[in-house]
């Protein structure tokens, strides 16, 4: 009688795969293949799907000793696991076992937020900051008692603050008052200094009235950076002050100093030390009757005491300065650093940075 099959397989769960590219028909979902290279064949041995670790393992060091030759197998059929396989599987159990019996895992690190102090603006909080200065610096007893208190008291919104800043930059007081009453002519009036209004105004209309067009691209970048979201007046009032400085600089057009002018007399922030700003320098100089103008790098040690009225302590360096450049008829200085202007705002006589001619953006 003649077998069934005409080339029978020399094991029953053996058979010969003559071409490398031949693809055995698939197997029962209780089964699954892996393949040993032999040349131009290919062994396949049909392994039931709940067959033990250790059996399996078995087979294999067994075939693999049938040929020597053999490379380790790697094909994505096989769930025969490999020599590195096996290694990682070990490194990962053992990871997993040293964590379970760790007690004391370690902690995340939690980052705290610094809340916002209360704005100088607020009742009582000048007169909470004269107290502050007059207990930790003895020097600035005879200042404080010199001058009025400083008032705080500038209410426009952040982006019409900053519009104004940028519109006063690097021109004398009187030219830039002109240009800032011809732009809110073009605005509609303080109210509709808005984003939309600010980046409907083309380069042409803003030079009609006197802004340069390096100025249009500042005004128009800090419209956008509204427009899109990245700033708003209510993100810009809840940013702490480094986050705020790091935000307000991408503008262009804005600089440290204007950022921090921008913090203390807009927002009223106190604890600001504008460090650049060439007044409070000289102020801190005469202050503590030192030799050289204080360098910014410097300015931070020197104030240390004033934290966190700083801004009130920097108020009372220029009010210093002023009356020292008063009784000798030199211009006072505001700043030598960037564009902004000069502080408003606030009790005293107005004075203008002689470098940039910067007025206030109180």
């Amino acid at each position: 009688m003649s077998s069934p099959h005409p080339h029978p397989h020399p094991h029953p769960h053996t058979h010969l795969q003559l071409h490398p590219q031949h693809h055995l028909p698939p197997q029962s979902p209780t089964q699954f293949h892996f393949l040993l290279p032999m040349g131009e064949q290919t062994i396949s041995h049909l392994v039931p799907q709940s067959t033990s670790t250790s059996t399996t393992t078995t087979n294999t060091n067994a075939a693999a000793s049938s040929s020597p030759s053999s490379p380790s197998l790697n094909t994505s059929n096989s769930l025969v696991p490999t020599n590195r396989s096996k290694k990682r599987l070990t490194q990962n159990q053992n990871h997993s076992s040293t964590s379970s019996e760790n007690p004391n895992p370690k902690k995340p690190r939690i980052h705290t937020i610094t809340p916002l102090l209360r704005p100088l603006s607020t009742d009582g909080e000048v007169a909470a900051a004269i107290r502050h200065l007059r207990s930790v610096d003895p020097a600035l007893v005879a200042v404080i008692d010199s001058h009025d208190p400083p008032n705080f008291q500038s209410f426009h919104p952040p982006f019409h603050c900053l519009v104004r800043s940028i519109l006063y930059q690097q021109l004398a007081f009187k030219a830039a008052a002109s240009v800032y009453s011809r732009f809110l002519s073009l605005c509609g009036g303080e109210a509709g200094v808005v984003p939309a209004a600010v980046l409907s105004l083309s380069q042409h209309q803003l030079r009609q009235i006197g802004v340069s067009p390096r100025k249009s691209s500042y005004l128009h970048d800090l419209a956008r950076k509204y427009h899109t979201g990245i700033l708003s007046d209510e993100s810009i009032v809840s940013m702490d002050d480094r986050s705020l400085f790091s935000m307000l600089t991408m503008v262009k057009g804005i600089g440290a100093w204007s950022v921090h002018m921008f913090m203390i007399f807009s927002l009223h922030r106190p604890d600001v030390l504008p460090v650049g700003d060439l007044g409070v320098r000289k102020g801190v100089q005469i202050l503590y009757g030192l030799e050289d103008v204080p360098r910014p790098s410097q300015m931070e040690q020197l104030c240390e005491r004033w934290r966190p009225y700083r801004s009130v302590g920097a108020w009372y360096m220029w009010r210093l300065i002023e009356n020292k450049a008063g009784s000798n008829g030199v211009v006072p200085v505001g700043s030598d650093m960037g564009a902004g202007s000069a502080p408003v705002g606030v009790s005293g006589p107005q004075f203008v940075d002689p470098i940039q001619m910067l007025p206030n953006i109180g």
